[in-house]
């Protein structure tokens, strides 16, 4: 999902900065909802570096290949959304992308405000979507295929729709700028099958684990209901 040097510059740069900053309030109404949802300030610290260092490992280790527009990357989005709660998730997520860009790839840092936009505003969504599709008396851990599939599709689905756009509206509308966004987005098929797995895979085990992961470490909504 990383959009690549030149993609994008000059002057429309200055719209990535726009959204960057939208993203950045999504993440603050995120982190305060999970506050009003009794997290506690210290186990959302907790869990943020948590996931920055998870999302930090996402982008180093596991397979990553430049497809079409730009990069496929297992992410894991719903996951950390589902575990940690969308605040820490978001937090990590755009922690993550900065230390990657600071240690690894100075060269994508001119990007940042572009790659932050297209990991929160989806990860924004299916907390919405998380609101409307569990209900309130389930626990996550209880979460069919069926809802980790609608998750991990809206918010993969959310990163293809993204660079598209950063692509097109860096590019335009040229027969190029669209194979090379099919190409992509045929290959970011196999994630949205990949991930509800590795969702139900690791509900799974924080179920059989519920003494080591009922606790301020995880989101409170994994192994209680909501009312």
């Amino acid at each position: 999902m990383h959009i690549e040097p030149g993609v994008v510059d000059g002057a429309k740069l200055a719209l990535s900065y726009a959204t960057a900053a939208l993203s950045f309030g999504l993440v603050g109404k995120m982190v305060v909802d999970d506050l009003k949802a009794k997290a506690t300030p210290t186990g959302l610290a907790a869990r943020t570096l948590i996931t920055t260092a998870l999302v930090f490992s996402f982008f180093e280790v596991l397979p990553h290949h430049p497809v079409g527009v730009s990069e496929v990357h297992l992410i894991l989005g719903s996951t950390l959304f589902l575990i940690f709660g969308a605040g820490a998730a978001s937090i990590g997520l755009a922690l993550g992308l900065l230390l990657q860009g600071l240690l690894f790839a100075p060269f994508d840092l001119p990007q940042y405000g572009m790659n932050v936009t297209t990991l929160i505003v989806p990860l924004f969504v299916i907390s919405q979507l998380a609101a409307r599709l569990i209900p309130e008396k389930k626990a996550y851990v209880d979460v069919g295929y069926k809802d980790a599939l609608a998750l991990s599709t809206a918010y993969q689905g959310g990163i293809v729709a993204w660079v598209a756009f950063w692509a097109l509206y860096g590019h335009g509308f040229s027969a190029e700028s669209l194979s090379s966004i099919a190409t992509f987005g045929a290959a970011y098929m196999m994630v949205i099958l990949v991930e509800p797995l590795v969702d139900l895979a690791v509900l799974a085990a924080a179920k059989s684990l519920r003494q080591a992961t009922d606790n301020g470490l995880f989101n409170g909504r994994l192994h209680r209901a909501a009312v």
